[in-house]
């Protein structure tokens, strides 16, 4: 399994990125994190992650869950013309539970078990592959669900690492046990995350925007 987590697109790491999807090619880009968002403001996110891929040398092409609503083997088919995929950040739980429509939770597992796909996701798309959601309605709406997918928010992930991740961490701590008087207080998203998960005995690590997490087979890395 291969997966590359970041807080903001690919941090400081490009390079390493680039390495693990097996370099420039045909990519598929999941933007439903941001299905909330007006129409305008949902295409320019689209295109705000398709420009640098593309000046990358990647071929990027979105795949929308909205397609593919109660269809996972076409989803299976049209994810698997891809060496990798991109998804971006948006609002967490929105993303979970278009990925739960159409059963792209499975499909991923599947694909990101057998190494046929490698998966790259900042923000909203690295917290998603955490065990549980808790603590990230300190950042995301969990009421948007609702509206915008016709079912309730899920709170568990699709558990492909086993912690949680908090991003936007304004410390280079990645640990951040205590998160310090920097961190104090009560209206910061991150530090909010962080009592969350550890009120709910969730193990998380956090991310500043140059930082990011790889998982190559066995290995987890903090870069």
């Amino acid at each position: 399994m291969r997966l590359f987590l970041a807080s903001y697109r690919f941090g400081a790491h490009v390079d390493r990125f680039v390495d693990l999807v097996g370099g420039p090619g045909p990519i598929s880009v999941i933007a439903n994190a941001a299905d909330a968002w007006p129409p305008r403001a949902r295409e320019s996110a689209v295109v705000s992650d398709v420009v640098p891929l593309r000046r990358l040398g990647f071929s990027p092409t979105e795949v929308d869950l909205r397609n593919f609503v109660g269809r996972p083997d076409r989803l299976t088919d049209a994810l698997s013309g891809f060496r990798s995929v991109w998804v971006r950040g948006g609002n967490t739980f929105v993303l979970r539970a278009q990925l739960a429509r159409c059963g792209g939770d499975e499909v991923l597992r599947r694909l990101l078990g057998t190494d046929e796909l490698a998966y790259a996701g900042y923000s909203a798309g690295a917290c998603v592959m955490a065990p549980s959601l808790v603590g990230i309605d300190s950042a995301d709406d969990p009421g948007e669900v609702t509206p915008v997918c016709g079912i309730r928010p899920r709170w568990d992930g699709l558990g492909l690492v086993d912690f949680a991740i908090v991003p936007h961490c304004p410390t280079t701590d990645a640990d951040m046990r205590d998160p310090g008087p920097d961190m104090a207080n009560p209206g910061d998203e991150s530090a909010r995350m962080i009592e969350a998960c550890r009120g709910a005995g969730v193990p998380y690590r956090c991310l500043t925007d140059d930082q990011a997490i790889v998982v190559d087979a066995d290995a987890t890395t903090l870069l």
